[in-house]
């Protein structure tokens, strides 16, 4: 398997090859996920629910990304890493830059953050210093208490708008790809068209250029909530290599989600 980058990302793109990603927090699952197809791998702040039984994602810590984004690097070499800034880390360009380069060094290829237009001074400054940013929009977990709990946006149109608006900021500002998490079908692929950088979805529908599941979804072991959005894929195959191979082929088949993991 050949070293993914930003380059190969950009060119899936615009050759409509879908992108597939997991989040991981270890080697072992980075390398099950290295040897079975994935692309990339998401070191998300979504371990404070997962791995710490938290109930939202704000008590994570950058030294908590940075500790688990070492693991999953040693399980892979070749996998495209980026690591979530957790809250308040990127609260103003400078303690950004500081904590996106604790990130790097940890092994990351990429740092990802919550918000649209805002970041826009933050993404600038951080990819002048070369560190490559991925956006997040839509349900941003970082801000579920103003949201009032883990809601659908982008219904309304003025919502719809304003999101289309902060994709096409985080792009001029320099960012590389844009994870939207929750939204509309209609509305994802709008955002998709509307920008030239990959977007990667969750409960965002099949017309985004790729799909990612947080990996204790994708074999039916959350504790608790499992999201509409998500799929058993070990139920369907019994083993766990078998479950991350037809993750890939159905996402990339485009059977993956499908209309009982979307949100009209």
């Amino acid at each position: 398997m050949a070293k993914i980058s930003v380059s190969t990302l950009a060119k899936m793109k615009r050759e409509g090859t879908k992108i597939t990603a997991l989040t991981a927090y270890d080697a072992s699952f980075a390398k099950l996920f290295h040897d079975n197809g994935v692309d990339v791998i998401l070191v998300g702040d979504s371990l404070g629910m997962v791995l710490q039984g938290g109930e939202d994602t704000l008590a994570v810590t950058t030294d908590d990304i940075a500790y688990h984004t070492r693991c999953v690097r040693a399980g892979s070499k070749e996998l495209f890493v980026i690591a979530d800034m957790p809250f308040m880390s990127y609260s103003e360009p400078q303690s950004a830059c500081q904590n996106a380069a604790t990130l790097m060094r940890s092994g990351a290829n990429m740092v990802k953050l919550e918000g649209g237009e805002w970041l826009y001074d933050s993404i600038a400054l951080l990819t002048q210093q070369g560190i490559p940013v991925c956006g997040h929009l839509g349900l941003t977990p970082q801000s579920v208490h103003v949201f009032g709990g883990f809601k659908i946006q982008g219904r309304e149109e003025a919502q719809a708008q304003k999101m289309i608006a902060d994709a096409q900021a985080l792009e001029r500002a320099g960012a590389q790809m844009i994870v939207i998490e929750c939204v509309p079908s209609a509305l994802a692929k709008r955002i998709t068209d509307a920008v030239a950088i990959p977007v990667i979805g969750i409960g965002a529908g099949k017309e985004t250029d790729g799909q990612i599941l947080v990996m204790h979804d994708l074999v039916g072991i959350s504790a608790g909530y499992i999201p509409k959005f998500s799929k058993n894929f070990l139920l369907e195959t019994g083993n766990m290599p078998e479950a991350v191979k037809k993750f890939c082929a159905d996402v990339q088949s485009g059977e993956f989600p499908g209309p009982d993991h979307e949100f009209n």
